[in-house]
């Protein structure tokens, strides 16, 4: 399990485009956020968070995944702005797309 460093500001605005393009607060749309994101750069549970409106990423890993998408999952601990050590996922698109 390794330390997430944290996101970079090119990152960061990158992923707030995407939010950006892709509104909606339904599942769908947070799917389709977090696809968009996932190919471009691997995300963690926090990014998805902050940064995409995603807010149960496992589940809309899930629902990515049962639509033939093939994503790893990786695990790192982050720290929180409060100090607080947390273990979440860093999701990884294979580069082959849907299965």
């Amino acid at each position: 399990m390794e330390k997430e460093k944290a996101t970079s500001p090119e990152k960061k605005a990158a992923l707030e485009a995407i939010r950006s393009e892709f509104t909606g607060t339904d599942g769908h749309s947070q799917s389709r956020r977090l696809l968009a994101a996932l190919a471009r750069f691997p995300i963690n549970t926090f990014e998805a968070m902050r940064y995409l409106d995603v807010y149960h990423c496992p589940a809309r890993v899930l629902q990515l995944r049962k639509a033939g998408h093939r994503i790893f999952t990786h695990w790192q601990t982050v720290v929180t702005e409060a100090g607080v050590r947390h273990r979440v996922g860093l999701y990884v698109l294979h580069s082959g797309g849907p299965t």
